[in-house]
């Protein structure tokens, strides 16, 4: 299993790389249907997403709604921007905690490496006080065990 690695760049950037033991185009599409996303991109134990929108072309809506199981809970919107199937993917995004963040740009590429994929997204935020923001929320965490979760996904242990 490979770790999860989260890095700073300038002072707007954050950069996201982690190798799956699966080929690109299910790594693509893990990232981009809804039903596959509701399986693994649930942050840390014990949250789930009882909404997850994912119209996956260039305008297409995203919307993703988690809860903690206690009556907490928020959400993110946004669009794709471009799809080039199975190597990109481009949107925009906020969180919505109830205040919408800033946006977000994110570019994701997704490369064939060995019997894996690569994956190495680059988050865009308007300045570095809103990155540091985001960074403070414990989002590395969250997506340590969501990716984690994805990975068993491709190894058969989570159905």
């Amino acid at each position: 299993m490979s770790k999860l690695t989260i890095a700073t760049d300038g002072e707007t950037h954050v950069l996201i790389t982690r190798r799956f033991a699966a080929p690109p185009e299910e790594v693509f599409r893990a990232h981009t249907d809804p039903e596959w996303m509701q399986q693994w991109l649930l942050g840390p134990d014990g949250w789930t997403m009882p909404v997850c929108i994912s119209e996956p072309w260039a305008g297409g809506r995203i919307r993703f709604e988690w809860c903690d199981g206690k009556g907490g809970g928020f959400y993110l919107t946004g669009e794709y921007v471009e799809l080039d199937p199975p190597h990109r993917i481009v949107h925009v995004e906020r969180m919505h905690l109830p205040d919408p963040t800033p946006d977000n740009h994110v570019e994701t590429l997704l490369e064939a490496d060995g019997d894996g994929t690569m994956l190495r997204m680059r988050m865009t935020l308007p300045d570095a006080e809103t990155r540091t923001a985001m960074l403070a929320t414990g989002m590395e965490h969250g997506m340590e065990a969501s990716y984690a979760r994805l990975e068993s996904t491709f190894t058969g242990q989570l159905k």
